[in-house]
């Protein structure tokens, strides 16, 4: 396979690293200048808990895809509010039986579709940790035990294709096959609700944001309402973690909360000590993915009326921090935790 990986941060920068250390040929696109720079000169660092690697790899600024072969697949790698830019970029560049996986937070096939059609859009469901905080070297900060990728077509069935994309992923993390893309998308959703929100407003990491029992308990609401919007929808919605969706749910009504708070423990532990994708936006500056995630949840809320307050008033707390007015602190889930039921 020929593959290229949009946007080579974090996630793209891990997976493309280690693909390309495995011997496919790898081309990472990147619209940070000094990143890209430094790929090229440099190569790329892989910090993982197994080790360093150095890695020699192909890596090219966005104006450069212009005059390159084409690609057998696209790995997507952008914030979520970068889809339909990246997606028209690299739709020129596919071979007529290409596609483009999302390795995305957030549900954005529908988006990529739109652009190059659902028989060439598939789904990538990623659990991997990982950081990049210096042009040229990314850092894998989970337990390597995980399964990182799960990968599915957006009917269900199990292709040739996908299971070579599979096979491709797992030199870069476990990685398994599902055949329910949708109900994974939303397990996801909910811990990318849960987790990133909550770290961006504190400035805790994923392991330090479950210590504290006011986060665990405002985790396991926020987790909840997403848990029933999905359902709502009509999506078997898959463990979160390692907790049943049911279970999520039951939670917040005050069943079983010490069995749900004992593992999200467990999970904290496994996810190692990185941080959160939204906390490395709010510590650089940058624009986070908020409306994508908790701001999603909201909105599809409110069309099956299904009740999001926390994912609700989560979002203008998080934009707050994004822009300075707020600093990253436990005092700002005050209002937020107002608004959990009495005990």
């Amino acid at each position: 396979m020929r593959i290229a990986v949009v946007g080579a941060g974090a996630i793209g920068g891990y997976t493309g690293g280690m693909l390309a250390r495995a011997g496919y040929d790898v081309t990472l696109i990147d619209q940070w200048p000094e990143h890209v720079e430094a790929m090229k000169r440099h190569g790329l660092r892989i910090s993982t808990l197994q080790g360093q690697y150095h890695v020699p790899v192909k890596a090219i600024h966005i104006h450069e895809v212009q005059g390159q072969e084409p690609f057998d697949v696209a790995i997507l790698a952008v914030k979520s509010y970068d889809t339909a830019w990246a997606c028209t970029l690299i739709e020129p560049y596919l071979r007529p039986e290409g596609f483009v996986a999302s390795a995305q937070n957030s549900i954005n096939e529908e988006g990529i579709a739109r652009i190059v059609g659902w028989g060439r859009t598939v789904g990538v469901v990623v659990t991997v940790g990982a950081g990049l905080y210096e042009p040229g070297h990314v850092q894998r900060t989970d337990d390597p035990e995980r399964i990182g990728y799960r990968v599915g077509e957006v009917h269900g069935r199990v292709t040739p294709r996908i299971r070579r994309l599979a096979e491709a992923l797992s030199h870069a993390a476990k990685t398994v096959v599902t055949t329910n893309l949708w109900g994974e998308r939303w397990a996801k959703l909910a811990i990318n609700c849960m987790a990133n929100p909550i770290a961006g407003l504190t400035g805790l990491g994923s392991a330090a944001s479950r210590q504290h029992p006011e986060t665990r308990r405002l985790a396991i609401h926020i987790a909840a309402e997403v848990v029933r919007v999905g359902e709502a929808l009509g999506y078997q919605v898959e463990p979160i973690g390692s907790i049943p969706a049911p279970m999520i749910r039951e939670a917040a009504e005050g069943k079983g909360v010490e069995e749900v708070e004992m593992r999200l423990l467990e999970d904290a532990r496994r996810s190692g000590e990185g941080r959160p994708s939204l906390l490395q936006d709010i510590l650089k500056g940058r624009r986070t993915e908020i409306d994508h995630l908790n701001g999603l949840v909201a909105r599809l809320g409110a069309q099956v009326g299904i009740p999001t307050p926390l994912n609700s008033a989560i979002v203008p707390l998080v934009k707050e921090v994004e822009r300075g007015v707020r600093r990253p602190s436990l005092e700002n889930l005050s209002p937020l935790l107002a608004l959990l039921p009495q005990r």
